[in-house]
């Protein structure tokens, strides 16, 4: 990806010299790019984030911008927007003087100001709302607002963290849209915190899988949901039905696992798995085929315990002889009553087999 912008190089952070909440951090961030550092509480994305911005020193490591090392800067002299997730604003500066507060800080003439806090909030379509102050604008306008103060000194590099987090869902999801066509039209590099995948998923350019204080992931959205490559991100993106047993054969990549109670499954094997290995299996609900499709290396018979209507699909439950209940989702159409067999399948390309081990 040519030169990147940022490189984090064996970067740790341990708060008690025992734990490590950042473990060995090797990542390069293109320039450009929309980085999404993705992952549950407390998996080291956070911190990872607030040693970027300054806030927060590695223990160990160095960390590069534009490839000088920036770990004695103070946050302030690294030329980084940065948006939290509760606006940070001040509530006794009108719109306008909270956007053009990190140029008044760096001496800027009141006339290019003025000329920048308006192309700032006509980005974020707050252009005529300057004069007001914080408490006057609904939560999705403060967050606006937040955005156009990191923007407004057109820093090569934006950090979010968990920035929509605070608003409902319909708002959260027309500012993912915001956020994502302001990152396309200025073309700034942005990192953004969120443990939400369904945001990942929808803004980024890359994903980057935290767990442990460890990237187990990193890849485009389409990538990692497709082809997670181990148990983790498999359980944490998307919905997966994860069905266990013990491998018996290997079919080239195909692994073959019976269940506990005696059922064949078949999927990419993700590593060099012996018989004998206990193993999960993970395949998602819309990978799965209703009725004798041809040609599936996986078919199964249950009955339909449970039909959920979600307007755009179905979501099926199904009772299988000696193995979970399989989750399935369907197209909206006429389906048997509850307690009717079922037939259903997958390919093997579309599921994943993983060594099974505690998360």
């Amino acid at each position: 990806m040519g030169d990147p912008l940022v490189r984090f190089v064996g970067v740790e952070k341990t708060y008690d010299g025992v734990t490590r909440v950042v473990d060995h951090l090797d990542l390069d961030i293109a320039r450009g790019e929309f980085l999404t550092l993705l992952g549950p509480s407390g998996s080291g994305k956070t911190t990872t984030l607030m040693m970027l911005a300054g806030f927060e020193a590695p223990t160990a490591g160095e960390i590069l911008l534009e490839g000088r090392a920036i770990g004695r800067l103070p946050p302030h002299r690294r030329e980084i927007g940065m948006v939290f997730q509760h606006y940070a604003l001040f509530p006794h500066m009108t719109v306008a003087d909270n956007v053009g507060f990190p140029l008044s800080v760096r001496g800027l003439a009141r006339d290019e100001i003025a000329a920048r806090v308006q192309k700032a909030l006509a980005m974020v379509q707050l252009g005529r709302l300057g004069d007001r102050r914080p408490s006057q604008l609904s939560g999705g306008q403060q967050q606006r607002v937040a955005v156009a103060r990191a923007l407004v000194y057109e820093p090569k590099l934006v950090l979010m963290d968990e920035p929509l987090g605070a608003l409902d869902k319909q708002l959260r999801e027309q500012m993912q849209l915001e956020v994502r066509r302001l990152h396309r039209e200025l073309g700034v590099t942005m990192v953004y915190v969120t443990h939400d995948q369904g945001e990942a998923l929808t803004m980024s350019d890359r994903i980057a899988v935290f767990h442990q204080g460890r990237i187990q992931q990193i890849g485009t959205p389409d990538t990692v949901y497709r082809q997670p490559v181990n148990a983790f991100v498999a359980r944490f993106i998307g919905e997966n039905n994860r069905l266990t047993g013990i491998v018996e054969r290997h079919d080239g990549d195909v692994c073959v696992v019976v269940s506990g109670g005696g059922v064949r499954l078949s999927g990419l094997c993700t590593e060099a798995l012996a018989p004998g290995r206990r193993a999960l299996v993970s395949i998602r609900p819309e990978q799965i085929a209703l009725g004798d499709a041809p040609g599936l290396d996986c078919a199964l018979s249950g009955t339909l315990a449970e039909t959920i209507y979600l307007g755009d699909h179905l979501r099926l439950r199904v009772a299988v002889p000696g193995l979970d209940d399989v989750v399935i989702k369907a197209p909206p159409v006429a389906l048997p009553a509850d307690g009717s067999p079922m037939r259903f399948g997958w390919n093997a390309a579309d599921c994943r087999v993983f060594a099974l081990e505690e998360d």
